[in-house]
């Protein structure tokens, strides 16, 4: 198995307005890093929002008759509750301090608002059309480099009935996000009939344990040596609510085991 590896890419506080690239180049620099062919980059989502000045202030926030209904629902700060209601495209529920959305086809807690890695009162949004930005970003390191790189753009994921995070890809350009395995065989010779390798979600994860959740101030990773296919790989690969085991199952009857 060829060996791969992951470098954490730590830089100066990120600021609104500032040139992600910029602040990626020191921190290699620094490391005596300079990118190659198939390399992966992957940037944290509150690094990419902030320099798109995605950043709101609470306190600049009037809630709506709506969200202070569901800020007493689910025991959420009223102007929170307004900027999750303004950014998703449907709330499917939620628990005491969280609501659970769906955003551009993705299932995000408070419709991907963090109030970790931001200025006091403010909290961090989703970047605005991450796809987009990881496309333009790969063609400017090839136009700049001539080195063809993948890009992803990673959140971070709770998963269901599990405590902890792990890394979850809101765009990949350069790689695919998914690789279908259905056709190979396994072990015994059966063909595998549903199975897909969630690539670019695993390659966020491994970038996670290196980039942290808190004041580490690595806010990318640099990936190089994974053996998989390179190309002109757009978007990440989604499902409908329905499709999914588990907001599809939750729509229907729950049944207790015996």
């Amino acid at each position: 198995m060829k060996e791969f590896h992951i470098f954490g890419l730590r830089t100066d506080l990120i600021k609104p307005g500032d040139s992600l690239l910029a602040h990626l180049t020191v921190s290699m620099n620094k490391q005596g890093l300079k990118l190659q062919d198939n390399d992966i980059l992957v940037l944290a989502e509150s690094a990419v929002a902030t320099a798109q000045g995605r950043v709101a202030s609470l306190q600049n926030i009037k809630p709506s008759e709506q969200a202070l209904e569901v800020s007493r629902q689910y025991e959420i700060n009223p102007a929170l509750a307004e900027i999750v209601i303004q950014e998703s495209d449907e709330i499917v529920g939620g628990i005491p301090g969280f609501l659970l959305s769906i955003k551009s086809g993705h299932l995000l807690p408070n419709a991907g608002i963090d109030g970790s890695n931001a200025p006091d009162g403010c909290v961090t949004l989703l970047p605005e059309k991450p796809g987009a930005l990881a496309h333009s970003l790969r063609k400017k390191i090839f136009e700049e480099t001539g080195c063809f790189v993948g890009v992803l753009i990673i959140d971070s994921r709770t998963h269901p009935m599990r405590y902890g995070c792990g890394g979850v890809a809101i765009a990949c350009s350069g790689i695919p996000s998914v690789i279908d395995e259905r056709g190979r065989k396994d072990l015994y010779g059966r063909e595998l009939m549903v199975t897909r390798r969630a690539v670019a979600d695993n390659i966020a994860s491994a970038a996670e344990l290196i980039m942290g959740e808190s004041d580490e101030r690595i806010p990318a990773a640099l990936v190089r040596g994974l053996d998989i296919e390179f190309g002109e790989f757009e978007g990440i690969e989604l499902i409908t609510p329905d499709e999914c085991l588990f907001i599809g199952s939750l729509k229907k009857t729950y049944i207790n085991p015996p």
